[in-house]
């Protein structure tokens, strides 16, 4: 059975490409506070979020890795950019026009995957793809892959696998951590120990940084993929 591990950045869309309703709805609570450094605040906070949800944010990279054979290709949008490989020869980057062929791309690739890897897939990518998918107006290749939740096929989301599905809630012994505690905790290289991490897409996009999207959704997709055999070896099947 085929398995395709994978991950997604995204980068906040401009606010003022939005109409007057949807900025109104976005900063209603900015107007309910006095003080102009609380609006201030509370505006940046909601800019930061921003990058969560699929109505205002857009892809701009996807990479994925067959389970079985490490082989990949990292879809991401830039201009000018020609084709490329890793240094193995076995991830291929392919620059996108737009976020619409990017998608395209990926679902085209889905569909010779039986199921799918993730860290909070079910929860950000999974719902993330779809929607902007929809938005677009993308055919949905793929559409079980939200899946049952307690069953890990065909989607294992490793997030809710470590958690044991949130059995502790937030403060107990099997809390769900981040990806990049997890790794540290188990011994991978984290993804975030280049100096890169999902706080700085907007910032990247916007300088132009493509390479170095590509190459930090990769280490997530890599890194989900070492803590995914962990996890197959030493936890899988408990209950």
């Amino acid at each position: 059975m085929a398995k395709l591990v994978f991950d997604i950045e995204t980068s906040a869309l401009s606010v003022d490409d939005m109409d007057e309703a949807q900025q109104e709805y976005l900063f209603r609570s900015v107007g309910r506070l006095e003080k102009e450094e609380q609006k201030e605040e509370k505006r940046e906070e909601i800019l930061r979020l921003m990058n969560l949800w699929p109505f205002t944010a857009q892809i701009i990279c996807i990479a994925m890795i067959n389970a079985d054979t490490g082989r990949g290709q990292v879809l991401f949008i830039a201009e000018d950019y020609e084709p490329s490989a890793d240094e193995e020869g076995k991830v291929e980057f392919i620059p996108c026009v737009d976020e619409s062929e990017l998608i395209t791309a990926f679902w085209d690739v889905s569909k010779h995957y039986d199921s799918i890897i993730t860290f909070n897939g079910r929860a950000f990518d999974i719902p993330f793809l779809y929607l902007r998918s929809a938005v677009l107006n993308v055919p949905i290749l793929s559409r079980n892959w939200l899946g049952y939740r307690f069953q890990t096929n065909p989607h294992c989301d490793l997030a809710e696998q470590l958690s044991f599905y949130g059995v502790s809630g937030r403060e107990g012994a099997a809390r769900k951590f981040t990806l990049d505690f997890y790794c540290r905790a188990f011994g991978i290289v984290s993804p975030k120990s280049f100096g890169v991490t999902g706080v700085d897409m907007n910032r990247l996009m916007t300088e132009g940084k493509h390479q170095e999207i590509a190459e930090y959704c990769l280490r997530d997709v890599q890194a989900t993929l070492e803590l995914h055999a962990i996890w197959k070896s030493r936890l899988e099947g408990i209950k």
